[in-house]
């Protein structure tokens, strides 16, 4: 019975954040620094930008277009290639 009461309670907690992760993400979404073409185009090769491909492999593959001095990376795995770049970098994540 103690189980099934923390396997309850941990469903409710998950749905929880299920909800609440939509909103905060469209929130800092909206918050997110732009950057026009024109400016990127300036700023290419910059050190202190590091452009970044994060179109999905079968997209990325397809496209005839890419970004000059743009890194590709798997947007699945961040948490594998976010530390190669610089803390005082500028990065640029752009996508379909």
């Amino acid at each position: 019975m103690r189980r099934a009461a923390y396997v309850f309670a941990g469903l409710l907690v998950m749905l929880a954040l299920l909800w609440t992760v939509p909103a905060s993400a469209a929130a800092a979404d909206d918050d997110a620094p732009r950057i026009t073409k024109e400016e990127l185009k300036t700023r290419l090769g910059e050190p202190a930008l590091a452009v970044i491909d994060v179109r999905y492999s079968p997209n990325w593959k397809k496209s005839g277009q890419k970004i000059a001095k743009a890194v590709r990376e798997d947007p699945t795995e961040i948490g594998s290639w976010v530390g190669k770049y610089r803390k005082d970098q500028a990065l640029v994540l752009y996508c379909d």
